[in-house]
């Protein structure tokens, strides 16, 4: 990784399981895609993570399909939408923001130009109008290139784009809209001021100095009396309609992130957001490599098709930093059982001063080893307190303490690492006891 980010998130090392799939056809390769994407649930729902597959757009690598596996943790790197009512989840460059419910409404304000000295945010416009946010609207002014066979531009076309100024563009979003969907950049100064004749902070779509591609964000095309730059220094627009003032937008696009509260696109209640860090993904790639690398197979008939693809990935070190965001706390981290370094820890107190004690810990240790369970024996000889305080560190699930006052009750305490006191349990019955608890895993954190 070229930007390590904190503690164990993208250290320099990584390592990712990749997996292809070929198949004949469309259905068959809906088939291994369906597999994979089962397979990788059932990996998660076994390493004990609270997580969500999310709908994703496949970017760079294409395809048509694709799933995100998020890992639920307020540290994650991404935004992760979903509705509370539903299984409707995405990521946030997928998630779909609905145009608002109704009618537009009529113009009720004249159209003003209003003087806003200094204020060249949508943000300070509001604040010194003493107008909502969401009445505003800010204007990004995007360029596309069209360059012959030296790669030399030939021909530069400059796009406006309107968003409600509470609102954040989506790059992937606008990079599907039609003339922009073979790339785009933000326009340069030169060519702002040659179109707009002002200075990024007051820019608009009214009396603009040469013509501009227009594409406006749904939320946008249903607003009325909205405020927008004045194409000039320190002023503002404000009382702007549609069909009034400026033609009916020819085209609206969804082009900003989703925000809490929106409504879900399966009309299932609102959307809600938390933050996730991804540890898997799965792509149906359909015939977008094979056809560029010439990769066919001969059909039944005896005729070259193009094979159907997809590919798989898991980010294998992602994993353990992914558990330790989401499952920690003060005193440390809490692993989950099936990725722990140890599952269970026997912490015997002052074996060195005690045979009975040292003879009840290996006895412990001996009889866990046997039915298979992970387990380590801290024969250290370390201040209880110290010992104790290594394994919540470290994070070990379950944790059996052997003290010589409670063995000469029958008693050991075990604790899980969860858990916020110890429980008395009889020395005879532990080992069945933590078995019992290995099969009833803990519930994660959200």
């Amino acid at each position: 990784e070229r930007r390590p980010r904190f503690g164990l998130m993208r250290g320099r090392e990584f390592t990712m399981k990749d997996a292809y799939s070929f198949d004949r056809d469309t259905a068959a390769a809906q088939v291994s895609y369906q597999a994979m994407a089962q397979a990788y649930r059932r990996i998660f729902d076994r390493f004990g993570l609270t997580y969500r597959a999310v709908a994703a757009d496949s970017g760079a690598i294409g395809g048509d399909l694709s799933e995100e596996f998020q890992v639920i943790a307020a540290t994650g790197e991404d935004a992760i939408v979903y509705c509370p009512g539903s299984d409707y989840a995405a990521n946030m460059e997928k998630a779909e923001a609905l145009a608002p419910a109704g009618a537009r409404a009529a113009a009720s304000q004249p159209l003003v130009k209003t003087a806003t000295p200094g204020q060249s945010t949508c943000a300070a416009v509001a604040e010194l109008l003493g107008a909502p946010l969401a009445t505003t609207v800010k204007s990004l002014v995007l360029a596309t290139d069209e360059t012959n066979d030296l790669g030399e531009i030939i021909k530069s076309q400059v796009w406006l784009l309107l968003l409600r100024g509470d609102h954040d563009m989506n790059e992937i979003k606008v990079a599907k809209v039609p003339g922009l969907d073979k790339g785009f950049r933000f326009a340069t100064l030169p060519e702002i001021d040659a179109h707009f004749g002002c200075k990024p902070g007051y820019l608009g779509p009214l009396q603009l100095q040469q013509p501009v591609s227009l594409v406006v964000d749904r939320d946008v095309a249903v607003m009325h009396d909205w405020i927008c730059g004045a194409n000039a220094p320190d002023f503002h627009m404000t009382g702007v309609n549609w069909g009034r003032d400026l033609p009916e937008p020819d085209l609206v696009a969804d082009l900003r992130n989703v925000v809490a509260g929106d409504a879900s696109p399966d009309g299932k209640g609102p959307l809600a957001i938390e933050r996730g860090i991804e540890v898997g993904h799965v792509f149906y790639l359909g015939t977008k490599y094979s056809r560029a690398m010439g990769a066919t197979f001969l059909d039944v008939a005896g005729k070259p098709q193009f094979l159907e693809m997809g590919c798989y990935g898991i980010g294998i070190t992602r994993l353990p930093a992914a558990a330790i965001e989401q499952n920690h706390d003060e005193r440390g981290i809490i692993w989950p059982d099936a990725i722990a370094p140890f599952t269970v820890a026997v912490c015997p107190i002052g074996p060195d001063r005690s045979p009975d004690v040292k003879a009840a810990a290996q006895s412990l240790y001996a009889d866990l080893m046997a039915a298979g369970v992970d387990v380590i024996l801290d024969d250290r000889g370390e201040r209880p307190g110290a010992m104790l305080a290594d394994w919540e560190l470290i994070g070990v699930p379950h944790r059996v303490v052997i003290g010589d006052k409670a063995l000469k009750d029958g008693q050991v305490e075990y604790q899980h690492r969860r858990d916020a006191a110890a429980t008395r349990v009889g020395a005879a019955e532990i080992a069945a006891f933590v078995k019992s608890r290995l099969s009833t895993p803990a519930t994660p954190a959200a």
